[in-house]
């Protein structure tokens, strides 16, 4: 079984190297010593979630939310590529986090929460933050179970005019829609380079108006299969087959 993997803060890790002793606190390191109850010897990973990593044992054990880290090794991922954004429609109910998780543990690199026209759930005021912060703590904890050492950001919701704008600036752009002209997604050419974006639609599917407007920035309609799969699932598919069509999972 692979190194559990915990969190630190952005460019704490900075200067870090063989033989630094790194201190783990806060949330983290209660989770550590006490969840997951990891004990002098054991190994473990820290990260910053942007690629860097800090691979090592844990040396010493602090109460009860505290550990120091003998760090052995420092890694530094590069930016994956093609780079692979899903644009997610918000799904009914827990749906969204089920799609943020799956979709994280797979491999995507950013996700977009989209308001579709034919969205059953809106975010609006408090109760919209407080939705996309469950998006974001979905990913982090998602991030750390896959053991990645680059968590995908969650952006703030986008409108339709801003996906369309996403869409035109990516070397390829793409719609999961299931009418019978879509072309394959599994025999589309793709880039071995730049950002590849993929829309997937809410529940009602996505509307004409949406379809044209995402043509026209550059979108194709594209399909999975014969089946027509749930919104909440239908990214983590799509993201799977474009990392082995490109090689990422060669």
């Amino acid at each position: 079984m692979t190194a559990p993997v915990f969190l630190v803060e952005e460019d704490s890790l900075t200067g870090v190297f063989p033989g630094t002793v790194f201190p783990l606190d806060g949330p983290e390191g209660r989770h550590a010593v006490s969840v997951r109850r990891l004990r002098v010897g054991e190994d473990i990973v820290l990260t910053d979630g942007a690629g860097t990593g800090a691979f090592g044992t844990v040396a010493a054990v602090e109460g009860k939310d505290r550990l120091d880290v003998a760090v052995t090794s420092v890694r530094a991922e590069p930016l994956p590529q093609p780079h692979i954004t899903v644009v997610q429609a918000l799904p009914k109910g827990d749906r969204g986090e089920l799609a943020v998780e799956t979709m994280t543990e797979t491999g995507v690199d950013a996700i977009a929460p989209w308001s579709a026209s034919r969205c059953v759930t809106q975010w609006k005021g408090e109760r919209g933050l407080k939705a996309l912060g469950k998006w974001r703590a979905t990913a982090r904890e998602a991030g750390k179970q896959s053991r990645r050492l680059r968590f995908p950001p969650v952006s703030d919701l986008l409108t339709t005019k801003q996906v369309s704008a996403l869409l035109a600036d990516a070397a390829f752009a793409a719609v999961l829609h299931e009418e019978g002209s879509s072309a394959p997604l599994a025999t589309a050419s793709l880039p071995q380079t730049g950002n590849i974006v993929l829309v997937v639609g809410p529940e009602g599917g996505v509307s004409p108006e949406e379809l044209a407007a995402f043509a026209e920035a550059g979108a194709k309609p594209y399909r999975l299969g014969p089946s027509v799969l749930r919104t909440s699932t239908a990214g983590t598919a799509a993201t799977a087959l474009l990392l082995g069509r490109t090689g990422r999972w060669s």
